[in-house]
Formats: structure tokens, C-alpha cells, sequence
């Protein structure tokens, strides 16, 4: 069955291919990001003709997943053109490089905004209409590095998707008796085919990273990057992940995996999740409460 589904940070890497590749499945997708009708414009275009080449119906839509005004107004629309919304995609991310001290606290929120704020104001304007439904599924773009290998320079990235990570398992729980269902999407390390390193941020205190320049870590990021891409095989897809989210949005209610790995370095990502999600079933079931585990169909 086709289904209607938004995406966040679309423009771009793991959202637009995931974008594509479910307009191409038959859904209707919701392609949002910033700026259409200024720097992203040309994406917007290219989108529409994506659209007619592969008889596809993808949409683009103006989303700032920094404003709750942005996000209720996307939202709404979506409800008055499409009638439901069956999937929502928390996609929206940035990435920043450097040694973790050279950021500034200012920094560090900004990118917790980003990466983990955004999906608190997305849910709050698409879960009622969900829960009204009495069915729906959230994807959450995590990251290996909340479980697995974690690179130095990446402190304020990494700490920000285990927020998420914490966060999307926590409504998994709360949102499971409503009948809406929770896949958690674990991509390890792509150093092509999306716009992470292109587009990360740098610390705003110049002079720390010149001290750590000067000093024991002189040429360290260079060195971080070198051997992200030694690991990297040569063959590694970013497409992986959307065939994958195809794959988990066309899976049958109640059928579908709680995490998905697509990790090409093997960073120890799914060790460490199956021990931590263990972890936390175990506990649910002392206290009676295994029913959270599985989502049930809402009467």
C-alpha cells in the first residue's frame, strides 16, 4: 500500500537518496529542507524533474526543522494536501570536526538543535495526527558511533546522535500501544555519496585549535580522516541506506526491525546495540511492562 511519508533534510546524502528511492517504491514522499526558493532551489527543480522522468510522486516542501512555526506549517500542509501522514523520516542533521574543546558551548547547542531539537518539534506537530490514526512509523537516522567505534575530533556529533538514539528508543515505548511503530536505522561510517565532511562545521575558537595544532595533536584531523577513508571499503553505497528504509517501510505492521545496520566498516555498532537494547528489554520484562516492546495495532 502506498504511503505518505516526510522526510527531514532531504536536500542531500542519506534523505535525498532514501527520497528517491521511495518515490521510485510508489509512496508519496515529502522531500522537505530549507531554503526552497533560495539555495536550494535548484534541488527543488531537480526534484520535479525526477519526478516526471520516473513517473514518481515527489514532492518538495519547506521545512526549517529549527522553527516549531516552520514545522507545524509544513505538517499541515501535508494534511490538507494528502489527508494522513503514514512515515516520518528524522533525517536532519549536521556534522562537526575538531578538537572538542575549540567549540564553544554556543556551538555544541546549536548542533543539539539540530540533530536532537528538530525531532522534538516534528514529533509534536506529526504525533497527533498519528496517534489519532492508530497506526504510523518513525524512522531515526542514528549512527554507529552511538554504540560502536567512536573517532576523537567528533565529540559534539557523536554526542548528539546518542541523545537521539536515547530519545527514539524512549518514544519506541511510549508510542507502542497507540499502534505506531518505531525502526531505528544505524548507518556506520559513508565518506561518499553524502555531504558529512563536505559540509561539517569547524570550531569557532581559532586559537584552542591552534594550540592543539602546536602541540602533541599537530596534524591529528588529517590523520582522523585519512584512516576514516582506509576503512571505508572501496565499494561502501550510501544507497545501502535507502534501499534499506524501502525495505523496513514496505515491511509488513508488527514485522518490522527495531534496528537496521549498514555499516561497511563494522565499527562494532551491532555488538554493542544488541547488548544495550537486551539490556533495557530484560528490564521491561521484571517490571511487567514487555508489552512496550511490540507494537500493537490500535483499536
Amino acid at each position: 500500500m502506498s504511503k505518505v511519508i516526510l522526510i527531514t533534510g532531504a536536500s542531500s546524502g542519506f534523505g535525498r537518496l532514501t527520497a528517491e528511492a521511495l518515490a521510485k517504491a510508489g509512496h508519496t514522499v515529502y522531500a522537505s529542507m530549507r531554503n526552497t526558493v533560495g539555495k536550494n532551489a535548484p534541488i527543488v527543480t531537480q526534484m520535479a524533474e525526477f519526478s516526471k522522468t520516473h513517473d514518481a510522486d515527489l514532492r518538495t516542501l519547506e521545512l526549517d526543522v529549527q522553527s516549531q512555526t516552520s514545522v507545524d506549517a509544513a505538517v499541515e500542509q501535508i494534511i490538507a494536501h494528502s489527508g494522513r501522514i503514514d512515515v516520518v523520516m528524522h533525517n536532519a542533521g549536521h556534522m562537526a570536526f575538531g578538537p572538542a574543546e575549540a567549540f564553544t558551548p554556543e556551538q555544541y547547542a546549536q548542533l543539539y538543535d539540530v540533530n536532537v531539537l528538530s525531532t522534538q518539534r516534528v514529533n509534536r506537530a506529526v504525533l497527533p495526527h498519528l496517534r489519532r490514526q492508530g497506526h504510523g512509523l518513525l524512522v531515526w537516522i542514528s549512527s554507529s558511533s552511538s554504540a560502536g567505534g567512536t573517532p576523537p575530533y567528533l565529540a559534539p556529533y557523536f554526542a548528539a546522535k546518542a541523545a537521539m538514539d536515547a530519545i527514539a528508543v524512549q518514544y519506541a515505548r511510549e508510542l507502542s500501544r497507540w499502534g505506531i511503530e518505531t525502526s531505528i536505522i544505524v548507518p556506520g561510517a559513508f565518506t561518499s555519496g553524502t555531504n558529512h565532511f563536505a559540509h561539517t562545521g569547524m570550531p569557532a575558537d581559532a586559537t584552542r585549535t591552534a594550540e592543539y595544532e602546536a602541540g602533541p595533536y599537530a596534524g591529528f584531523g588529517e590523520q582522523i580522516q585519512q584512516a576514516f577513508s582506509a576503512i571505508v571499503p572501496p565499494d561502501a553505497d550510501a544507497s545501502l541506506v535507502a534501499d534499506a528504509i524501502v525495505k523496513v517501510v514496505n515491511t509488513p505492521f508488527g514485522k518490522r526491525a527495531f534496528r537496521v545496520y549498514i555499516d561497511p566498516t563494522q565499527d562494532g555498532a551491532e555488538v554493542g546495540f544488541t547488548v544495550i537494547d537486551r539490556v533495557r528489554a530484560e528490564m521491561l520484562h521484571r517490571v511487567g511492562m514487555s508489552d512496550l516492546l511490540k507494537p500493537r495495532m490500535s483499536t
